[in-house]
């Protein structure tokens, strides 16, 4: 069973109903014994960064949730989600992340329209479970103004240009990001998923 993290923030209804299309069990909770029994974790997100983290913070989720992936369980972590991994972020100011990916989120730089708002290319880097099938130059579903800027380049297993490159698609360990929405990627989408449900066993 994969454990979706409740805080507050994000479509957790519709990552639900992504996995139950793809034949994985998954449930909404906040619940720390649900989730120290969970195979896998998944942290979505929309919104602002500072808000997320603080309701992790209030919850005391952060530290579950932390405890949980130095213990060894798989975490995916989700647009706003995936940035929640970092060291810290310049949205609003400088907020400390989950600091479980070293690393920073920025700003789109330059003349650009943000957010941005649509489908996007990834340029797989190198292969990974979580690509299994996934065709090289595919498209996925981006809503987001900021991106993360890990300090370990390795991490990341695939880039999406939107006039800069930037990570869409990193992994360190048993710590996973996706910047665009699986749940509204079509086929894609959808296949990240189920190949996140097929690495932690589900």
């Amino acid at each position: 069973m994969i454990a979706i993290i409740d805080y507050g923030m994000g479509n957790l209804k519709s990552v639900e109903k992504a996995f139950e299309r793809v034949g994985v069990r998954a449930v909404i909770t906040r619940e720390k014994g649900i989730i120290d029994d969970s195979d896998g974790l998944v942290l979505p997100g929309v919104g602002a960064f500072g808000d997320a983290m603080a309701n992790l913070a209030d919850s005391g989720l952060d530290k579950v949730i932390i405890e949980n992936v130095k213990a060894g369980k798989p975490l995916l972590g989700i647009c706003l989600g995936m940035q929640l991994l970092m060291s810290n972020s310049e949205e609003g100011g400088l907020y400390r992340g989950l600091n479980l990916v070293e690393g920073t989120v920025v700003r789109f730089r330059g003349n650009l329209k943000v957010p941005q708002v649509g489908w996007n290319q990834i340029k797989i880097q190198k292969p990974h479970p979580l690509l299994e099938g996934i065709p090289d130059g595919s498209n996925f579903y981006f809503v987001h103004s900021y991106y993360v800027n890990p300090v370990e380049k390795e991490v990341e297993i695939a880039l999406t240009d939107y006039e800069t490159a930037f990570p869409s698609i990193i992994a360190k360990g048993n710590v996973y990001g996706i910047q665009f929405h699986p749940e509204k990627s079509s086929y894609p989408g959808l296949r990240i998923l189920k190949n996140y449900g097929v690495m932690v066993g589900c």
